[in-house]
């Protein structure tokens, strides 16, 4: 018998009433400041939007700027210096930014720039425009951190060698012709 009792409450018959549901409250934006306020002005100076370029915009600006200079002509006259670029360099480049080319002998570097303090947040790129071409990251005791080879076509952003301890960077031709460079700064 008790296993019948419990065969019974077992294969009891399910019931049709559904739970009721719970009302849905109405969402109101009111409480979150951030998501009220997106879009409008602040009153905090220290909060005030930054239009910084992006990356993007740097590499389309190197790489507009290395079409023009393929021809020869166009090329830098003074080795070894970074020197603004040629105006039909700089009209491929939309914005305020600052573009300088470099043309270097066979076995021949030139420094990389040197951080601004004016500028905190100085965006910059490098475009091989022809030659072959390795960008050599120093420490601060001289001794080599990294060298990496730049590919013409190829844009490469250039990290702060500061940031970690005050290093630098080189721009060294490794090639047997001249190789001609484009830098794009924000």
């Amino acid at each position: 018998m008790p296993q019948q009792a419990s065969a019974a409450t077992a294969l009891r018959p399910a019931t049709t009433e559904h739970a009721p549901r719970p009302r849905t409250a109405s969402v109101s934006l009111d409480g979150i400041g951030d998501v009220v306020d997106a879009g409008r002005s602040s009153g905090y100076a220290h909060l005030s939007e930054r239009r910084l370029p992006t990356l993007g915009q740097l590499v389309s600006a190197a790489r507009g700027a290395a079409v023009s200079l393929r021809r020869p002509t166009l090329w830098p006259t003074r080795r070894g210096r970074w020197q603004p670029a040629p105006r039909s360099a700089r009209r491929h480049v939309s914005g305020r930014f600052r573009v300088t080319a470099v043309a270097l002998e066979p076995n021949s570097f030139v420094p990389g720039p040197v951080r601004r303090s004016d500028r905190p947040h100085n965006l910059e790129v490098l475009h091989l425009v022809s030659g072959r071409a390795h960008l050599i990251t120093s420490g601060a005791d001289g001794q080599m951190r990294s060298a990496a080879e730049l590919a013409v076509g190829r844009t490469r952003v250039v990290g702060d060698s500061s940031a970690a301890g005050q290093g630098h960077h080189y721009l060294v031709n490794t090639g047997d012709e001249v190789a001609v460079l484009v830098r794009v700064t924000a």
